[in-house]
């Protein structure tokens, strides 16, 4: 079996009734939390996944159907997958290799380096 990719996701439904989308988000979420093999971390701007890419696309395509069950006509979904294949990787040994090209001590964390 392949090593797990890494995927951001954006589910934009269009022509809602308001502005923020946050229930979206947070319906994607459930889908998340009921799927115990992927990990997942909520960003401002997207959902990033670690899993199988089989279970990723999956669970993509449940979360993108979301808006739709709800009866919004016109959703746009977004979806970036890191694959790599000659070492595995995972969500905490990118940050990390980002922190240790900074410099930075384990206690500090790329948001405060930024802050």
């Amino acid at each position: 079996m392949r090593d797990s990719v890494i995927a951001d996701i954006r589910v934009l439904p269009f022509g809602t009734e308001t502005p923020s989308l946050s229930h979206y988000v947070a319906e994607c979420v459930n889908i998340l939390k009921q799927a115990p093999d992927i990990k997942y971390q909520v960003t401002p701007m997207a959902t990033v996944v670690e899993g199988p890419l089989e279970r990723v696309l999956a669970l993509v395509q449940q979360m993108h159907e979301i808006p739709f069950d709800r009866g919004v006509e016109r959703v746009v979904t977004c979806v970036n997958i890191d694959d790599r294949r000659d070492k595995p990787i995972t969500m905490e040994s990118k940050v990390q290799a980002v922190e240790e090209k900074l410099g930075a001590s384990p206690e500090i964390t790329l948001a405060e380096i930024t802050a």
